[in-house]
């Protein structure tokens, strides 16, 4: 049984990287169970009442963090989770471990297949990623936080930095965080694909964050030596566990960046996604162990 979720404010914490301050906005404290940017991203539906509703659909990976938010989020709501997958590995189905664990202990089945066409009444569709105009609920009140430490702190200028997939996340943050910068980088697609994630929620480009990218191309879920050797770095230099998904990534593009505002304190978001690193910290550790 889950215990129950508390949704506090998180922790912003400060730290020194490669020589340089940066402060964390700590998502992945938010709840054990329920955390980072997906645990924003659902909050509108963990608050609200679906008396009609019995069943939970959505889609992605065989390890997305989405697909174990939702989990969590559809167990505490007494809901059926159906969940759609192109291409269910052999190697997982039998060794089960991380998001895809996770999420079958939660109660999730799981379909190797497209989600269904019609969604019936009793049913909550929510898009692979969380890419939704609900995510703005949960988004806005992260937005919130981040303005009341500002003023706290006496920051009158602030650059906010997050890794995106969908993009969610950093397009409302910058909606609602307008005297800001809100700086991206795409991590699933290219600077397009993000540009048009964006679109698809906002067409007003004025309210789309920054999107900054490496100067070589970036394949998602790709072992790059580069992404391993930042995250052991994080890990020595803050003792703060970082995804290895995302925020490898996100760290290498902020650090060749990090002289953009130079007169701006830089606020990184801390997503979770921390389970998934029982699925990826042993593939790293496989094809990388001279640098163990």
């Amino acid at each position: 049984m889950l215990e129950e979720i508390n949704f506090n404010r998180s922790s912003v914490t400060q730290i020194v990287f490669e020589g340089h301050s940066f402060f964390i906005k700590r998502d992945d404290l938010i709840d054990k169970n329920f955390s980072g940017n997906k645990a924003r991203k659902f909050y509108y539906y963990l608050k609200n009442n679906f008396s009609f509703i019995d069943t939970l659909v959505s889609y992605g990976s065989s390890q997305s963090n989405a697909m174990y938010s939702l989990s969590v989020l559809a167990k505490k709501k007494g809901w059926k989770f159906n969940y759609y997958v192109e291409h269910l590995p052999s190697y997982l189905y039998n060794n089960p471990h991380g998001n895809y664990l996770g999420a079958l202990n939660n109660g999730m089945n799981i379909f190797e297949a497209s989600p269904p066409q019609i969604i019936e009444k009793n049913m909550l569709f929510i898009e692979e990623g969380g890419r939704q105009e609900e995510a703005k609920f949960g988004i806005k009140l992260l937005a919130k936080e981040i303005e009341v430490w500002q003023e706290e702190k006496n920051l009158k200028s602030l650059s906010i930095f997050l890794p995106s997939g969908t993009g969610t996340t950093a397009l409302f943050l910058q909606k609602y965080l307008p005297n800001n910068q809100v700086y991206t980088t795409p991590c699933v697609g290219d600077k397009a694909y993000l540009s048009k994630q964006f679109s698809l929620l906002e067409k007003e480009i004025k309210y789309h964050p920054t999107i900054l990218t490496l100067e070589k191309k970036h394949h998602f879920g790709k072992l790059y030596r580069q992404n391993y050797e930042i995250w052991l770095k994080l890990h020595k230099q803050t003792e703060i566990a970082f995804d290895l998904l995302y925020d490898p990534l996100g760290w290498r593009v902020l650090l060749e960046h990090k002289e953009r505002d130079k007169n701006s304190a830089i606020l990184y978001i801390h997503q979770g996604g921390i389970l998934g690193n029982e699925s990826m910290l042993p593939r790293y550790q496989r094809k990388y162990k001279d640098m163990e």
